[in-house]
């Protein structure tokens, strides 16, 4: 086959018929433009609310409602599991509290200033603090602080705090203090309380020394504690993605332990994202049958009307095959215009869209489509035009230069 000399004869007939060449372009970019421009505000809105459901991890936290008796098999079993992003065992609410001071107050005595706040467990990778404080990781003797605890205190990261922790025997009321350091600060998006996050160890001592017990590694008197695995009333708990959040709301159903989710929330955007998608690809359906149909009808038109020029290339020597590619050549002219058409509408509408819904500061565009998505769609377009034109182009090396002849 001599495909670059068909090429060049099936692109100089295509620009000597301009005007029927230009009504196909601008009818496949009349087409296509509007289904860009709806998947691409369907891909942008979807993708927002998926974004920010998977961006703040709240939604992705499973809360036990109430408490039970945990112990470290039950965690060992969660972190186990794909569906897990984030678990860490959580001490009584009673005793995970903590008042803080700036390191200067904590000289001389009890201080009335004091900021009583929430000790909440973290570690590594927790999803609030990788989300909220730059992947902070704690380390011993440090804490995360919510904003409104810091703005009590008046400090900021890397200030020195001191911490109190009180307990009563009997008539007598006992106390121990620890240094701190402020590792970071939370904004007040991410938790609207007094509270502060802290390694697991030091939850698990508060506990211990309010329990009327010594904690030998820190200094603290106290009875001996009894040899025990420790059971914890409650934990932390989150997801690894969004399926994962009803997946494990189902497994601890399956327990008898009740949780609070936003499943319900999840599966109201992922059933938009279904119903949008169907809706969509009916559309499309509708589009391709509707584009197979014109470029097919207006491709045998175009060959019975140059019956004489395709006969005379069969007579000139030129092979059934190379033939065929004379009028496939010319559809695929006409895709490609035509797609690049639609991409430049699209582009322009696009802009004009995401410049009257601006997006917020972490949310992306109103319409957007992905280079992967402007591929696809490229590529689709050039694989329906195949289809398309490839039965009435092979029609053309049957065709018979005697025949053609002797009808003229």
């Amino acid at each position: 086959m001599r495909l670059f000399v068909i090429g060049g004869m099936a692109l100089r007939d295509y620009l000597h018929e301009r005007t029927l060449s230009a009504c196909g372009v601008l009818a496949l970019a009349a087409m296509l433009a509007p289904l860009l421009i709806l998947f691409g505000v369907r891909n942008g809105v979807i993708g927002n609310l998926q974004e920010r459901l998977i961006r703040d991890p709240r939604n992705l936290e499973i809360v036990p409602v109430g408490s039970g008796k945990y112990g470290g098999a039950f965690f060992e079993e969660l972190r186990q599991r794909a569906d897990v992003g984030y678990a860490v065992p959580q001490t009584r609410s009673i005793a995970a509290t903590i008042g803080l001071l700036p390191a200067a107050g904590g000289q001389g005595g009890l201080s009335p200033k004091a900021v009583n706040v929430s000790l909440i467990p973290s570690g590594e990778g927790d999803p609030l603090t990788q989300r909220f404080a730059d992947n902070a990781v704690l380390e011993e003797g440090e804490i995360i602080l919510t904003a409104s605890a810091a703005e009590k205190l008046g400090v900021q990261a890397g200030d020195a705090l001191t911490g109190r922790i009180t307990r009563a025997r009997g008539l007598l009321r006992e106390e121990v203090e620890l240094p701190l350091r402020v590792k970071a600060v939370l904004p007040l998006s991410a938790l609207q309380k007094d509270a502060a996050f802290a390694p697991l160890s030091l939850l698990e001592d508060a506990e211990t020394y309010r329990d009327g017990m010594a904690v030998p590694a820190r200094g603290w008197p106290g009875a001996a504690r009894p040899e025990a695995e420790r059971l914890y009333p409650s934990f932390r708990l989150y997801a690894r993605d969004m399926d994962g959040v009803a997946t494990l709301r189902d497994f601890f159903a399956a327990r008898g332990i009740e949780t609070y989710t936003r499943a319900e929330e999840i599966e109201n955007v992922k059933m938009l994202d279904r119903s949008t998608s169907l809706v969509f690809g009916l559309i499309c359906l509708a589009a391709g049958a509707g584009f197979l149909a014109s470029t097919a009808s207006n491709l045998i038109a175009a060959i019975r009307r140059k019956r004489r020029i395709l006969g005379i290339l069969r007579l000139i020597g030129f092979s059934g095959a190379d033939v065929v590619c004379f009028p496939l050549a010319q559809t695929l002219f006409t895709s490609a215009l035509g797609t690049g058409l639609a991409f430049a509408l699209y582009a322009l509408i696009a802009g004009v869209i995401n410049g009257l819904f601006p997006a917020g500061a972490e949310a992306g565009a109103v319409c957007r489509l992905t280079w992967t998505q402007i591929a696809g769609a490229g590529g689709v377009v050039f694989g329906l035009s195949v289809l398309a034109a490839l039965p009435p182009s092979l029609t053309c090396s049957r065709l018979s230069p005697s025949e053609v002849i002797r009808n003229e």
